[in-house]
C-alpha cells in the first residue's frame, strides 16, 4: 500500500495521518482492519519502564598533561575505563561508593546519567596509568553535558518484547528487579505495558530493524543491533505474540539531546539502582498486515507467572495470565486472589506514544528504512558451569 519514502513525503507536506497505538485499536474496532489501513500512515507506540541493561558512553577530552584513565568515579559511581584513554562507560546499575569505599546502593549510574541529561554538574575523580605519552597520574574536576565531548546512551538490552509476572510463594519477603515481592503470594508485579508496548505490535519485527529511528529518552535514537538475551524463538500464540520474554533490541542515541522527563534514575529496595527510560517506536503502515498486528488487545496477550522463591535459573510458574487480567489489578493464583501492579508507568508509556505522534505530525521526525533485519533465529543459551567445585548453600 505504501513505502517509507511515500510516508516521509507526506510528513514533509504535513499530511501524514498518525495515530497512537491506542487510537489505532479503537479505529480498527470501529471500521475494521482494511478500512483503517487505508486511513493511517504511521502508528506510534511507547513504553516508560526500568531498563537496567543501559548505560552511557562518555568522552571527557584530554587534560594537560594527558592522562590514561584506569579508574574513575562519577559522583562516587565507578565508570568503566578499560578502553580509550579518556573514554568511559557508565552502567545504569553500577552502585555508588562512599568516601570510605563502602557501597551506596540507593544511588547508581542511572542517577548520574539522568543528572547529566538534566544539565546538572557531576563530580569526577580519575586515576591514571602513567606512561610516556600519558604522564598525569590523577585529576578531579566537575563536568556537565556541555563540557564533555561525546555523551550518548548505548543500551545493550532494552524493549523486551514480553516479560514475566513475578510472585513469591515463599515465607519471607524477596527484593528483586521487579521490586519487593511479598511472601505467600502477597502481591504480583509485571513490567511490560502490554498492548501499547512497541514490540508486541510488531511481533515478528517486520517493521523494526537495524537503523530504525526511534524516540529514545526524549531525543532521537536508533536501533543498533539485536539486544542481549534476544530470543525470537520463544513459543508464540496464533497471533504471533510470545508467551514470555522474547525479542530485545540494543539502542543508541545522543544523550545531549535527551529530556530529563524521559530519563530517570531509580532504586529498587535491597536490590539496587536502575534507569527508567521512555522509548517509542513508529510503525509504518505499509500494508494491511501492519495494522492487523497493531489491533491486538490486552486480552490477546499473555505472560507467565513466575515464583521467585525458588532460587534457580528456571523457576516454577503458575501458568499464563492475560494482560487484561493483570491490568484489572487482581489475578487468581491457586484459588487465591492476588493484587497486582505494573512496574512500567502506563500513563507515561501513553505519553511517549503521544509525544512521538506530535513530532511526526509537526515534521520533526522522519521514518527510516532499516538497513538489515533483526535476527529471527537466535536460540537462548544458558551458562552451565561444568566441573565447578562451587555449590550453593
Amino acid at each position: 500500500m505504501r513505502t517509507i519514502a511515500e510516508i516521509n513525503d507526506k510528513i514533509t507536506r504535513r499530511s501524514a495521518v498518525v495515530w497512537t497505538v491506542e487510537e489505532a485499536k479503537v479505529r480498527v474496532a470501529e471500521v475494521g482492519t482494511a478500512q483503517a489501513a487505508k486511513e493511517v500512515d504511521v502508528i506510534t507506540t511507547g513504553t516508560f519502564e526500568p531498563m537496567e541493561s543501559s548505560g552511557a558512553i562518555i568522552n571527557l577530552g584530554h587534560t594537560d598533561p594527558p592522562i590514561k584513565i584506569r579508574q574513575c568515579w562519577m559522583d562516587g559511581v565507578p565508570a568503566y575505563s578499560g578502553f580509550g584513554a579518556v573514554d568511559l562507560y557508565l552502567g545504569a546499575t553500577h552502585v555508588g561508593e562512599s568516601a570510605e569505599g563502602e557501597e551506596v546502593r540507593e544511588r547508581g549510574g542511572g542517577h548520574v546519567i539522568a543528572e547529566l541529561i538534566a544539565g546538572k554538574p557531576v563530580h569526577l575523580r580519575a586515576l591514571g596509568q602513567v606512561t610516556d605519552c600519558y604522564p598525569r597520574a590523577s585529576f578531579e574536576t566537575t563536568i556537565t553535558k556541555d563540557t564533555i565531548n561525546q555523551f550518548y546512551l548505548f543500551n545493550p538490552r532494552n524493549l523486551y518484547q514480553n516479560f514475566i509476572v513475578g510472585v513469591n510463594g515463599g515465607d519471607r519477603p524477596l527484593y528483586t528487579y521487579l521490586g519487593p515481592l511479598q511472601p505467600r503470594l502477597g502481591n504480583a508485579v509485571y513490567s511490560n505495558p502490554g498492548a501499547i508496548a512497541p514490540l508486541l505490535n510488531d511481533p515478528d519485527l517486520q517493521l523494526v530493524g537495524i537503523g530504525t529511528r526511534i524516540f529514545l529518552g526524549g531525543g532521537i535514537g536508533y536501533v543498533a543491533w539485536e539486544g542481549t538475551q534476544h530470543f525470537p524463538l520463544q513459543k508464540r500464540l496464533p497471533n504471533r505474540t510470545p508467551i514470555g520474554p522474547a525479542a530485545t533490541l540494543a539502542l543508541i542515541g545522543d544523550a545531549k539531546q535527551m529530556d530529563a522527563r524521559w530519563v530517570r534514575g531509580c532504586y529498587f529496595k535491597s536490590y539496587g539502582p536502575s534507569l527508567m527510560l521512555g522509548v517509542g517506536i513508529p510503525l509504518p503502515v505499509l500494508d494491511e498486515a501492519a495494522i492487523a498486528h497493531c489491533a491486538v488487545q490486552d486480552a490477546d496477550l499473555v505472560a507467565p507467572i513466575v515464583d521467585f522463591s525458588i532460587p534457580r535459573r528456571v523457576r516454577p510458574t503458575f501458568g499464563l495470565v492475560s494482560y487484561a487480567q493483570l491490568k484489572s489489578g487482581r489475578i487468581g493464583i491457586d484459588g487465591k486472589t492476588v493484587r497486582v501492579a505494573p512496574l512500567a508507568s502506563i500513563y507515561l508509556s501513553r505519553q511517549v506514544a503521544l509525544e512521538l505522534k506530535h513530532w511526526i505530525e509537526a515534521g520533526k521526525f522522519y521514518l527510516t528504512q532499516p538497513v538489515a533485519a533483526i535476527a529471527g533465529d537466535r536460540a537462548f543459551l544458558p551458562q552451565n558451569i561444568w566441573g565447578s567445585h562451587l555449590t550453593m548453600d
